[in-house]
């Protein structure tokens, strides 16, 4: 099976779209909301409960383990690929976040080339990073672009109470003034200029593409996760197909370290035939 671990539930827009595009696969989902949010904790921490969360996937028999969250990719990823999982006793595992896909389909460039090649290194276009507070203190997408596109520039725009209301499930009149305002601000950054790409860079703001579309003009891209996600694992999948292996037979799980009858509800937003959470542990 392949695991997906987020701090909460915007992580079940990126399922939704693999479930589609691999529907013989089997899959387990795992929300900590137990300890959620996660972005008001120290990196330490964020490290440390990511890693139990990917441990727990493990032990239920993922081999492969997608991190289905922005702030866990940020803070956490690199630790526990370059760290945690070598000295740890997971021979045949591996661990992926959502940054290196979104950034390889921004930049045109895969995540292994971190120089300058022609001819992305001579892109100046405008590009656009709309996330959670954490995410973008992170700096974790200027940094990982510039390092394949030096003249892109690069602007970011904390939109910090879009994920909140939208798992509030608040009407979108309200949900529209919010996402006004945070293109709003970000127009106020690039004095006026529309950015010619935009990343929607939390697992929540898939469900409000439209509204951003409307705020930001039709000549703008728009790079949601969940489906570039989708085409990144699916060609990680045909490289490496002894994963592709393990996940033959089909099913879907979801787990919740919180109270599953309250996640359940609550994950009807992002997922309306999902399928109820189950209680567990890390």
């Amino acid at each position: 099976m392949i695991g997906i671990f987020d701090s909460g539930l915007g992580g079940l827009t990126v399922l939704r779209a693999l479930v589609s595009r691999f529907p013989g696969s089997e899959f387990v989902y795992l929300g900590d909301h137990a300890n959620v949010p996660y972005g008001n904790r120290p990196s330490d921490e964020v490290v440390e409960l990511t890693r139990r969360g990917v441990e727990a996937l493990f032990t239920r028999g993922a081999q492969l383990v997608l991190l289905g969250c922005n702030t866990a990719t940020a803070v956490a990823a690199r630790r526990l690929q370059q760290v945690w999982l070598p000295g740890a006793n997971w021979p045949g595992h591996n661990l992926l976040g959502i940054v290196a896909p979104t950034v390889e389909a921004a930049t045109q460039t895969p995540w292994a080339v971190t120089t300058p090649q022609y001819p992305q290194k001579y892109i100046t276009e405008i590009l656009a990073v709309f996330g959670t507070t954490r995410t973008v203190t992170s700096g974790v997408y200027p940094e990982e672009i510039r390092k394949r596109c030096p003249r892109m520039r690069v602007y970011q725009q904390v939109a910090a109470n879009l994920a909140g209301a939208i798992e509030d499930e608040a009407p979108e009149d309200e949900l529209d003034v919010l996402v006004r305002e945070a293109v709003g601000a970000l127009k106020e950054q690039t004095e006026g200029a529309e950015p010619h790409r935009v990343i929607l860079g939390c697992t929540h703001f898939p469900l409000v593409e439209h509204l951003f579309a409307r705020h930001l003009g039709p000549s703008v891209r728009i790079l949601s996760q969940p489906d570039v996600v989708a085409d990144s694992l699916e060609d990680y999948l045909e490289r490496r197909p002894h994963y592709a292996d393990c996940a033959k037979v089909y099913g879907l799980q979801l787990l919740t370290t919180g109270a599953a009858d309250e996640i359940s509800a609550r994950a009807q937003v992002f997922w309306p035939d999902a399928p109820a959470f189950t209680p567990t542990k890390t």
